[in-house]
């Protein structure tokens, strides 16, 4: 196929920064996060994250393969879904459930429509609402209680999430455990340390926009504070809410991807305010304690309307105004 020059309006912004190196500094993120899971959950946390990476790049390389598209994977970015992907799966699951999972999101929830760049929704949180729905007692049930390179069977050991919405007994854990991860949940959300540093390294490293995760954790709190308690306004457990269940590694690492997220300050804002707002809807009413995934899920399919919406003012604009209204 011959190669087309593709022309777009002005203002043309040169930069240095390549997909690959993008990618790479998401790839850096993730380690502290990849690395507390290990420590907390054990080997079986790194068997599921090498087997959901493995699936993730070998999908990609043999559907580009079959279809005569050239190799992507040196890109990095079949390897931040398998990453993400297993960061959001329970610490129990077999390990058939990340391979299946990543080669979903690969090849149904990106390659499908174009491969990256195309995709409409975020791949891997798309992997992880069909194991959801193929699955749903291994990715609600499969718990393990952390310990120290090794979880144990956390039957008795809910979520707090789950304690949260009154769906089972037990007591919150403290905040220092929230924060250092000592609690059970998936391989990935459980330390808040570890997804802030790296949240930190990207908003430093200018890869991600902090307007998509202050608007979404500042909206889960405020809107938890308010309605978190049956019965009494302004008497929700906020605290507790924001620091458990994905909320954290959801808004730093997967509300903000580049394809499915808007492109201007405001519909950033917008998107995390929205992601923020159906999170608290489900996890006060709906069936499920946690609602982040499909919360970005949503989020992602109104990004075209809100980019429509949301347009940013041209330059001149003042002085055609001043004209209109002389007129």
């Amino acid at each position: 196929m011959t190669e087309r020059l593709v022309v777009s309006p002005s203002p043309h912004w040169k930069t240095d920064k390549t997909v690959p190196a993008l990618m790479l500094d998401v790839v850096i993120a993730l380690m502290p996060a990849v690395i507390a899971s290990i420590v907390f959950f054990g080997w079986k946390a790194l068997a599921i994250i090498l087997t959901s990476v493995s699936s993730a790049v070998i999908s990609e390389a043999i559907y580009e393969k079959a279809v005569k598209r050239d190799i992507t994977i040196k890109d990095y970015s079949a390897v931040i879904t398998g990453i993400l992907l297993a960061m959001n799966m329970p610490p129990g699951v077999p390990l058939w459930m990340p391979a299946i999972g990543s080669a979903f999101a690969i090849v149904i929830a990106k390659q499908l429509f174009g491969g990256l760049g195309c995709n409409f929704v975020n791949p891997a949180l798309a992997g992880r609402a069909f194991l959801m729905a193929a699955w749903p007692l291994h990715m609600t049930r499969d718990w393990l209680a952390p310990g120290f390179f090794g979880g144990v069977d956390a039957g008795a050991s809910p979520t707090p999430l789950a304690v949260l919405k009154g769906e089972s007994s037990g007591v919150l854990p403290g905040l220092w455990d929230m924060l250092l991860g000592n609690r059970a949940g998936c391989l990935g959300e459980t330390s808040i340390i570890a997804i802030l540093i790296g949240g930190i390294y990207l908003i430093w490293k200018e890869v991600i926009d902090p307007r998509i995760p202050l608007g979404f954790i500042g909206t889960v709190f405020v809107l938890t504070w308010v309605f978190g308690k049956p019965g009494a306004f302004f008497q929700g457990n906020a605290v507790y809410h924001v620091l458990s269940g994905g909320l954290f590694l959801g808004a730093f690492f997967m509300a903000t991807d580049y394809v499915t997220s808007p492109v201007t300050a405001r519909g950033r804002l917008l998107m995390g305010i929205g992601c923020g707002a159906i999170t608290v809807l489900i996890r006060l009413w709906g069936g499920y304690p946690e609602g982040v995934s499909y919360s970005i899920l949503l989020m992602n399919l109104v990004t075209p309307l809100i980019d429509r919406v949301v347009v940013p003012r041209y330059y001149g604009w003042k002085h055609e105004a001043r004209k209109e209204k002389a007129l």
